[in-house]
């Protein structure tokens, strides 16, 4: 069974925004656990606040000439996680906004915390677009009409709402979260076959072609004003 930490374990104060640097990290991450062998699973957690706050905003208004290559970096990690070689469970243990928040439902399964924490798509509120890649994970994963209040509208779901919406598995409170989503995982372990990535490749076909699809000006502007 593999747990990995989003920041630091026990680091509070962590966003784990999408850093160029922490996209980097985490595929290394990944990498390590995928070059493991034998029957496992992989959990993805945080501790505090934030399962993850998103894009990093501040990097990437500070480096707007790379903005089409970043957020086609942040779509590797999605595709990574739709594909992955062992079954994944995130433990949402507290805000996943934006990016964040689709980081999460990239995963396989997702165990939300019951009494604290969003999941939510903000965009629509900071005047920003989705891509082809990220609006195609979401209307892959999500049903249409939970796309429209979510995309459109920036609701805030918090656990119960997410369950009933379909975004999440399955609630626990703060002290449980990382068993029950640990439990999750540990069920699934002796799924971890040679098949299994092919599986998930034709189930996630229409995700990972959008998410393939290069992010350039033509499919991608920032509204303005």
């Amino acid at each position: 069974m593999f747990v990995l930490h989003l920041g630091n374990e026990g680091q509070t104060d962590s966003e784990n925004r999408f850093h160029p640097d922490w996209i980097d990290e985490l595929h290394g991450l990944l990498d390590t656990v995928e070059a493991s062998e034998g029957p496992a699973a992989l959990v993805t957690t945080a501790t505090g606040k934030f399962y993850s706050n998103g894009l990093d905003t501040d990097w990437l208004f500070g480096n707007l000439g790379e903005m089409h290559g970043y957020l086609d970096k942040v779509h590797s990690v999605y595709t990574r996680l739709l594909t992955f070689p062992l079954p994944t469970v995130a433990a949402v243990n507290g805000h996943a906004f934006g990016a964040g928040a689709m980081l999460a439902t990239s995963h396989d399964f997702r165990v939300m915390r019951a009494d604290r924490g969003f999941w939510c798509l903000p965009e629509v509120h900071l005047g920003m677009p989705f891509t082809v890649g990220m609006n195609a994970l979401l209307t892959h994963r999500l049903s249409n009409q939970v796309c429209v209040q979510a995309m459109t509208t920036g609701h805030r779901f918090p656990a119960d709402q997410a369950i009933a919406a379909g975004i999440v598995d399955e609630a626990a409170d703060a002290e449980a979260l990382l068993p029950a989503a640990v439990a999750r995982a540990a069920a699934l372990v002796g799924n971890r076959k040679p098949n299994l990535p092919i599986i998930k490749r034709a189930l996630h076909a229409d995700a990972l072609a959008g998410l393939a699809v290069p992010t350039s000006p033509e499919n991608l502007a920032f509204a303005v004003g």
